[in-house]
């Protein structure tokens, strides 16, 4: 019990190491640059003591429970005997590895959902657009995004294809896509990328590709594992866009056909 108090005393201080310099700005900003008084003070301060001590028992909570149970999947779904790999293979059949896609791609998703930056955008998005944008409708969008790049990031590892034939390609698709998609989405697609690599999403996309490139035959994991990152900032961009320009063809399509006409 004393050890557990101990760690999480240790989180909150690191917690509040890390909150600081942004108190520091905020505050520096509204008193020296705007020079006015903080609005509504006491209902700040008390915003600022949530918010540290959700991000504590948050922390505390991936480091107890998420982090190690993602580690001891990534282990041992890559384990030589869970994959039918002897010592002495040098080269393995990517259709064998249905488990592991499968695996890549639940994780990706599931942890994409549960992104505390990816909900904070999502009902920003909605509000700003006055519910044009709904929260799960994008959440659900990028989430799959990040799932299909961290299915493909993993068949890249095992492989043994190089990286930038991927995130080249798809760019490529990127641009081709923003030349066609509604303008209001484009800028909340290309930052969707950005708020999947966070808290949650990282530690464990990171384990399972080191995981795997340690137990391929013939992959480094300081040049393979690392990588998977990229592609779950990646596809989001793609399935966002998609998402919006299927709904601007519904829409399209259902003011086409118009109500149906009474007998």
């Amino acid at each position: 019990m004393t050890d557990k108090l101990l760690s999480l005393w240790f989180t909150l201080l690191a917690t509040i190491w890390d909150i600081l310099p942004i108190i520091a700005i905020l505050v520096g900003a509204q008193v020296l640059i705007i020079r006015r008084r903080i609005a509504n003070l006491p209902r700040v301060l008390l915003g600022f003591f949530f918010v540290l001590i959700g991000l504590t028992f948050f922390l505390e909570g991936l480091e107890r429970a998420l982090f190690p149970l993602g580690k001891l999947m990534a282990e041992q779904l890559t384990a030589p005997a869970f994959l039918g790999l002897t010592g002495g293979e040098t080269s393995v059949d990517w259709r064998e590895f249905g488990w592991i896609y499968l695996f890549a791609f639940t994780i990706g998703f599931s942890t994409t959902i549960a992104e505390p930056s990816l909900i904070a955008v999502a009902m920003k998005a909605s509000e700003v657009s006055g519910g044009a944008i709904h929260p799960w409708g994008l959440r659900i969008a990028v989430a799959l995004g990040v799932a299909i790049g961290i299915a493909l990031g993993a068949f890249r590892i095992i492989t043994g294809t190089p990286l930038p034939y991927y995130i080249i390609t798809g760019y490529i698709f990127v641009l081709i896509q923003t030349w066609f998609a509604p303008r209001m989405i484009i800028a909340l697609a290309y930052d969707s990328g950005g708020v999947t690599t966070s808290t949650v999403t990282v530690p464990l996309v990171a384990a399972l590709g080191l995981g795997l490139s340690s137990h391929i035959p013939g992959r480094n994991p300081m040049l393979d594992g690392f990588g998977l990152i990229a592609f779950a900032s990646l596809f989001p961009m793609m399935t966002v866009m998609g998402y919006a320009q299927l709904s601007e063809w519904a829409t399209r399509r259902g003011a086409r056909v118009g109500p149906p006409h009474a007998p």
